[in-house]
């Protein structure tokens, strides 16, 4: 783990248990931006007692720390990355794989959007990968 999960999760007032640390770690070498079906699907098999409940309570513990972010896909579904680094993310309308790709911002002009504040920025482009362009 690129983190001492323990020690984070006490430096956050958090219970390190071992599913936590399983969903996270699962999160961690997962680069497919799993939902969280996928999570529950891959993790079932080494935690019998896991729940899907369990595992939207994990994440959602996980947001509120900031230790995971959620990505809206075009496709409305919300899947779960580590947050370890600001990024935007493209979408192949093909082959559905979801990429890393270098951070794009956006410009606003808050005169055309008055009374609000911008917290958080996702930028999520949507096309056709390298791979399935040669096919």
């Amino acid at each position: 783990m690129s983190i001492n999960f323990t020690e984070k999760c006490k430096e956050l007032g958090i219970s390190p248990s071992i599913t936590r640390k399983r969903i996270y770690e699962y999160l961690e070498i997962s680069k497919n931006h799993p939902t969280v079906d996928e999570i529950y699907q891959d993790l079932i098999g080494d935690l019998p007692t896991l729940s899907k409940t369990t595992v939207y309570n994990v994440l959602s513990l996980f947001l509120e720390h900031d230790l995971v972010e959620a990505i809206n896909t075009s496709n409305n579904e919300k899947r779960y990355e580590i947050a370890d680094h600001p990024h935007s993310h493209f979408t192949c309308r093909i082959c559905n794989t979801i990429y890393d790709v270098p951070r794009v911002s956006t410009t606003y002009d808050s005169n055309q959007i008055p009374g609000f504040t911008i917290e958080n920025e996702q930028v999520n482009l949507i096309g056709i990968c390298p791979s399935c362009m040669k096919k």
